[in-house]
């Protein structure tokens, strides 16, 4: 295994930021010390993200970007990942666990932008605006008001009661929606939105289905011929989740055979990695569907806060080891170091590690005066700290120690 060590000054911490990450990032990065930063437009991949990240000690992303295993096991500096929105499915990040490098993520600072767009969406599609749209700037001129009704009134279906899915059901109870969800955890409802029991009797009983679940095994392809044939005759759906958790070729075959009045997608299977590259989906051949470029969470407002909430965390994490808000590592939460040094231990969950870690420090009369601990069913991260003032030797001893994964110093 690739052992991982690490005790640097703050101004040595090199910080890659790709994919146009809002100023914001590198603005509080430097303020807090960090002024090592590179800040690129693009994404990366292949040898390329490979060299970059044999320097690299925290990386930022954003969608384009992926993180493999076989890149992680080859960065033997890299201690953090900050993924500059809501999702994390372009790392992975039980890998990147097993390696030591807590994965940060944004998941309640573009809520609003996203839910806004779904509100918006939502009542286009039942105006049937897209449609006339096209057909106007064919020079077509319908003017009709076939399929189109108000939403004051109609039943709004929403699948994932979460920080989007909640936000979306106040907005559209503001705008006299009946608002139903399901959710596989039992949540809070907000206002007068109501639950159902189960995934088909929201179907059954929506005007319009709008998904806003991560991508799971339970939900890849969760609406499909199956489900589409149980909606209401003329119902709309709208997905700004995940692009696999719909299977669009249904959809098309939906809107072909009329089940389906409007669609609007903003995530897809299979995405370009930039803006230069062609795009293909299923849905282009109809007027009745909006397609939007994954851009339901980037506002100017949602990129501005997400520049700032993962930094923090970056920052907080690397400081004082604190994990709050990572996705991927067990979690513990601590303020600035009050001690001469702090040391992190991050290895194996399996007997006796704590206990040899005490007792390197024990048996050379080190006084430990405080100590963390917290696992998971994989790994164990503990937290202590001496009065003593200790070279960084010590990480090559701690290291030594079966099991380890990484050491860290903070002073």
């Amino acid at each position: 295994m690739l052992m991982r060590s690490f005790s640097l000054d703050k101004s040595k911490i090199k910080v890659l930021l790709l994919e146009g990450i809002h100023e914001n990032a590198a603005l509080y990065l430097g303020e807090n010390g960090y002024t090592d930063v590179e800040c690129l437009n693009g994404a990366l991949s292949g040898d390329e993200l490979e060299k970059k990240l044999q320097s690299t000690h925290i990386i930022g992303i954003r969608s384009r970007t992926e993180l493999r295993k076989s890149q992680l096991i080859k960065t033997p500096k890299l201690f953090a990942i900050g993924c500059f929105s809501i999702g994390t499915n372009q790392v992975d990040i039980q890998d990147a666990k097993m390696l030591g490098i807590p994965v940060f993520n944004a998941p309640f600072s573009n809520t609003r932008s996203v839910a806004e767009l779904v509100i918006a969406e939502i009542i286009m599609l039942m105006r049937g605006i897209p449609e006339k749209n096209a057909l106007a700037h064919n020079k077509i001129w319908m003017k009709s008001f076939n399929n189109s009704v108000e939403v004051r009134g109609k039943n709004l279906g929403i699948i994932g009661y979460g920080h989007i899915g909640s936000q979306v059901s106040i907005l559209a109870e503001n705008l006299g929606m009946n608002i139903f969800y399901y959710d596989i955890e039992k949540k809070l409802s907000l206002g007068n939105s109501r639950p159902v029991s189960s995934l088909n009797e929201l179907l059954k009983i929506s005007d319009t289905i709008t998904i806003h679940v991560p991508l799971t095994d339970l939900t890849r392809n969760m609406i499909s011929k199956e489900q589409i044939t149980l909606m209401k005759n003329g119902a709309c759906l709208i997905n700004a989740s995940r692009g696999d958790v719909i299977d669009y070729k249904a959809v098309a075959d939906g809107l072909r055979l009329k089940q389906l009045s409007g669609v609007a997608a903003d995530v897809f299977p299979g995405e370009p990695s930039s803006n230069d590259k062609p795009f293909e989906n299923d849905l282009q051949e109809f007027n009745n569907v909006i397609l939007t470029p994954h851009i339901a969470g980037s506002t100017l407002e949602a990129l501005a806060n997400i520049g700032t909430e993962v930094a923090e965390k970056l920052v907080r994490y690397s400081d004082t080891g604190s994990t709050i808000g990572a996705v991927n590592f067990v979690e513990i939460a601590l303020q600035a170091n009050a001690s001469k040094q702090r040391f992190l231990h991050i290895h194996k969950n399996v007997p006796g590690v704590l206990g040899e870690i005490n007792h390197y420090f024990s048996s050379r009369g080190i006084n430990i005066s405080a100590e963390y601990l917290q696992t998971d069913p994989d790994i164990g991260y503990v937290i202590l700290e001496t009065e003593s003032e200790l070279d960084a030797s010590v990480l090559k001893d701690l290291k030594n120690i079966p099991h380890t994964i990484r050491v860290r110093i903070l002073y």
